[in-house]
């Protein structure tokens, strides 16, 4: 990831385009802007930005539309940037494919920090196979996990739960769609089951598992896997 990657802002408020210029120009990437919903389309498109950082209020459509669209075709790492806070606003961007979300007014430090981690996300994406996050190791050609060099045994579902995470990786995934993705969408309510393998992973994989650095939970939302070195 290069200090030129390239940010695409679409927000109508000038303050916030204004704020996010000066604390992203001054972390030393490339800012443009989109006033509206189908500009940002647009210039999504032309520009071909490294991430998204996407408000919810637009004028001309909800920014859940946008969303939408741009995921028809476009896999770039998406932050929405929004005033609404509720759980549900922030489950329903994510499962319509959001990585990240983060609510305003929010802290210029925080802000770039999942710009990081989502461009990261961009990167392990790309490149497929291999995973490493601290003491964590994963090789999904050769199904092969390792902690701290050591090969870790997982049952048939821990192996598919750590790959869901590990082709999300820095993505905060929700219950919903980690149940639907390993159980099935007649599981999508069944929150404990997640819950419960999360729980069995962070034992197998976690230097302590009270204390987990690799399989962190977004409080009444999901988990996501950190993709710190």
């Amino acid at each position: 990831m290069s200090n030129q990657s390239l940010v695409l802002v679409i927000d109508d408020e000038i303050q916030i385009r204004r704020l996010l210029q000066i604390t992203l120009e001054a972390a030393g990437y490339k800012v443009y802007f989109a006033a509206s919903g189908e500009e940002g389309l647009q210039q999504v498109a032309m520009v071909r930005p490294e991430i998204v950082i996407l408000d919810l209020g637009l004028p001309d459509m909800d920014g859940i539309g946008v969303l939408k669209k741009l995921r028809e075709w476009a896999t770039i790492p998406i932050i929405i940037l929004s005033v609404r806070a509720s759980e549900q606003d922030i489950i329903g961007a994510l499962d319509a494919g959001a990585d990240d979300y983060l609510t305003k007014p929010f802290r210029s430090g925080e802000l770039l920090a999942r710009v990081r981690t989502s461009l990261r996300h961009g990167e392990i994406t790309e490149k497929g196979t291999l995973f490493q996050s601290g003491s964590l190791y994963v090789d999904l050609a050769n199904r092969i996990v390792k902690k701290n060099g050591e090969v870790i045994k997982l049952t048939p579902t821990e192996y598919s739960l750590l790959t869901l995470f590990v082709r999300n990786a820095g993505k905060v995934l929700t219950h919903r769609y980690i149940l639907k993705e390993i159980w099935g969408p007649t599981f999508e309510e069944e929150s404990q089951y997640s819950r419960i393998y999360v729980a069995q992973l962070r034992k197998k994989l976690e230097i302590d598992s009270t204390n987990p650095k690799l399989l962190l939970t977004e409080s009444g939302i999901g988990y996501r896997l950190s993709v710190e070195q």
